[in-house]
Formats: structure tokens, sequence, C-alpha cells
């Protein structure tokens, strides 16, 4: 699959569409979901155009995977979810629930969270 520089995240980052920033450098985007499924929910993104953990962890560079999965962490920490726990969801292709062809990680926390899959 292909980059498509028209979904909403390109547009995010392009400053078409307003966000609530949480974080951000020259190559990592956080803010809050829009519809959130917890307390505290918030989106991070690499800058680059990337479709997928797939598409990225092939194209980027290490050092580009490594720092982006640093600054997801970090951030984590900056919203205090380190404390009682939290989720980092990754969605992929059709399967995996992937909604926007943009990669994506959610940090999900701020109370006891479900099952992570629902029984089929």
């Amino acid at each position: 699959m292909s980059y498509d520089d028209d979904n909403i995240f390109a547009k995010i980052l392009r400053g078409e569409i307003p966000n609530d920033t949480v974080y951000e450098d020259d190559a990592v985007l956080a803010f809050r979901d829009i519809a959130p499924q917890a307390p505290v929910h918030v989106l991070v993104i690499p800058k680059g155009a990337y479709v997928s953990l797939d598409d990225f962890t092939q194209k980027a560079s290490a050092e580009e995977v490594g720092r982006f999965f640093k600054r997801v962490g970090e951030i984590a920490r900056s919203l205090g979810l380190e404390k009682d726990g939290f989720r980092t969801i990754a969605n992929t292709g059709v399967d995996g629930g992937q909604e926007v062809p943009h990669f994506h990680v959610h940090l999900c926390g701020g109370r006891r969270l479900g099952r992570m899959i629902a029984k089929a």
C-alpha cells in the first residue's frame, strides 16, 4: 500500500486540521484522540510518510525507529501513565483494525482497561 498524502494525520502534520498537541519535536507529534477510548488517549505519530508499523520498520532507519519508540515512552511518562499502567496499541492493516493509513501508536490509560481482544 502506498502512502496517501490526503489522510487525516498528514493534514494534521501540515497544519490543515487543528489538534490538541501533547508533544512535538522535529520527528514526532503526539496529540489527544478526538474520540477517546480511555481517560487518557493520545496518538503518537512519526512525521515521516509511513503507512503502518510494518511500513515504518521496513523503511525507516534503525535510529528513527528507536527514537520514535523512545519518545512514546517519554510521552507516556509525561502523562503519568507509568504509575498504574497503560496500553500501547499499533493497529496494522484491515484485519488489525487500522483506520488511518499513517503509522500511529495509541497510548491509553487512566483507568483499568478491558480485555485486549474480544473473543470472536
